[in-house]
């Protein structure tokens, strides 16, 4: 294998990890999401943590967090919960990057 195919190999490597990382991190703060919005929602117990895994189910619908968000802005317009639209952006980039952290410091 000359020094060429080594490098590739290690970059595609790299890539799967890092991709593998990302979709973590993205369920995790989808379920930290989740319990978030469950808890303006005034879920508790069971039904808080089934209601954080719809959260990380809606993930699936389409590429990107518009699915996850939507979610959110539905429910929280259903059930009268005030929270603007940058609220609940600003709490999913705050979240993404605990979710980050905590699957770091596991390593």
């Amino acid at each position: 294998m000359s020094t060429f195919d080594k490098r590739e190999k290690g970059f595609e490597n790299k890539f799967a990890h890092d991709e593998e990382l990302r979709f973590k991190a993205t369920a995790r703060r989808n379920k930290l999401l989740g319990l978030w919005a469950a808890e303006l929602l005034g879920y508790e117990g069971d039904k808080a943590e089934d209601y954080a895994k719809e959260v990380v189910r809606a993930d699936f619908e389409e590429p990107g967090d518009e699915d996850v968000f939507r979610k959110i802005r539905e429910d929280f317009d259903a059930n009268n919960v005030d929270q603007s639209d940058h609220q609940i952006r600003r709490n999913m980039d705050e979240l993404m990057h605990k979710a980050v952290e905590q699957i770091q410091n596991e390593a």
